[in-house]
């Protein structure tokens, strides 16, 4: 598969694509505080304004690029950060840089970020083979992971070292060369039809049976159920399901949370803690190494413990570690190692419950309504999080992000108790077979 030339462009322009993304999401906060000196409120509403589009276009953008060309969208997609965060750097060196230019910017990347996402996930089907798509799959998300360590680390040194808008500028040419990558890719790309054979889906013999009738009586092509169709049906399914409910409505009240956290987070750590923007950096990017060992823990404790116990028992141990931060004081080396270790705890258990609660959704669903289920599921539990980026600012600017870390730090632990209350609690140390229903309550 690495003898494979498109393949590695691919692999090399969303490996730096996700590194740009991940830390502009570092970039463009800080220099809204430090550059700008925005406040709480600004902060929260330059959070939320670039994770609208989240709520806004996923749904639709997985409909959307099933008809495109996904070397075009990543393409379009990478240009268009460029000039967006290019655009931002070059109204600063004029002094024209202000909120709103920020706000737009914000708004470009997260929209494109969404398209680009999407893009690179269904490029990989049509660019190597079958048996190539488990190898392609690890190659592309151990990549992401790496973003997801090296993008803060990298965004807080920039702007540490450099300056918020010149970091900017820097992130721009990471996208610059995620393009110059993906546009190298030769292979032609075939576009999967809009309309359908009748035929396809039946069992053999109905199909030949359907191939030799007369001409006349056959009805050659129907078009397949629209969009919004197939997405009602996906959000009847998992409304349907108590189960997938309960992971709908504890997702939804995580993300909420943990979004009115970030916000306050990123304005605690530089201004009460003094922290300075490597330091900030450093602590972002704990995470990522947490995830890893998350990924390794859930191939093993679910099944020696039970799935229900893992969920609740990690969520509430991921979640509860931010109530330690708000008891921190001073910019000293061992305030640092504390956050640092927050940090690992979060993402360990949230990658732990992130893999099982995966699991589970896949048990219970059948095939043919996988991906509609993931999207549901991705759109109702990342919907809330412009509302919670919007009222950690507002809480940061009525309590101080001390005591707004704390209240906002605590509303995350209702996930886990959504999860305790729920039948998910019940599950044991197999998963229900595919459609089946979870544990009653005795």
């Amino acid at each position: 598969m690495w003898r494979d030339r498109d393949f590695r462009r691919l692999w090399v322009g969303q490996t730096v694509s996700q590194l740009g993304e991940h830390t502009t999401l570092v970039v463009l906060p800080l220099c809204a505080v430090l550059t700008l000196g925005a406040g709480a409120g600004e902060l929260g509403v330059l959070r939320a304004v670039g994770q609208a589009p989240i709520l806004l276009l996923s749904l639709l953008v997985g409909a959307w690029v099933d008809r495109w060309r996904t070397r075009t969208v990543m393409v379009l997609a990478d240009v268009g950060r460029t000039l967006a965060l290019g655009a931002a750097a070059v109204a600063w060196f004029f002094g024209a840089l202000g909120l709103p230019a920020l706000l737009v910017a914000g708004f470009a990347v997260g929209a494109l970020s969404v398209f680009f996402d999407v893009a690179y996930q269904a490029s990989l089907v049509r660019l190597v083979k079958r048996d190539q798509l488990v190898r392609g799959n690890s190659a592309l998300e151990g990549s992401r992971s790496a973003a997801q360590i090296a993008g803060p680390a990298l965004g807080g040194a920039l702007v540490s070292l450099l300056s918020a808008p010149i970091a900017a500028a820097s992130s721009a040419l990471l996208f610059a060369l995620s393009f110059l990558s993906i546009r190298r890719i030769r292979r032609s790309e075939s576009i999967p039809e809009p309309t359908y054979q009748l035929s396809q889906g039946l069992p053999g013999p109905t199909r030949q049976l359907s191939q030799r009738l007369p001409e006349p009586a056959q009805e050659p092509q129907r078009r397949p159920p629209r969009v919004w169709r197939r997405i009602r049906e996906g959000l009847r399914f998992v409304i349907g399901d108590t189960s997938l409910r309960a992971v709908c409505l504890a997702s939804a009240a995580f993300q909420f949370s943990l979004a009115a956290t970030t916000t306050v987070y990123l304005l605690f750590l530089p201004r009460e803690l003094r922290l300075s923007g490597t330091e900030v950096g450093l602590v972002l990017a704990a995470t990522g190494p947490g995830a890893l060992l998350g990924s390794l823990l859930a191939a093993r404790l679910p099944g020696r413990f039970g799935h229900g116990v893992v969920l609740v028992s990690a969520a509430a141990l991921g979640d509860g570690a931010f109530l330690c931060v708000p008891a921190l004081h001073g910019s000293s080396a061992g305030t640092v190692l504390a956050l640092v270790a927050v940090g690992l705890v979060f993402g360990t258990f949230g990658q732990l419950v992130n893999v099982t609660v995966m699991a589970v959704r896949q048990a219970l669903t059948p095939d043919g309504m996988q991906g509609r289920a993931a999207a549901t599921i991705t759109f109702v539990g990342m919907g809330l999080t412009p509302l919670g980026s919007l009222l950690g600012g507002f809480l940061a600017d009525e309590w101080g992000p001390r005591l707004s870390l704390a209240v906002t730090a605590a509303g995350m632990l209702l996930s886990p108790l959504l999860m305790a209350l729920s039948p998910l609690a019940r599950l044991g140390r197999t998963l229900p077979a595919r459609g089946a229903p979870c544990p009653a309550r005795s």
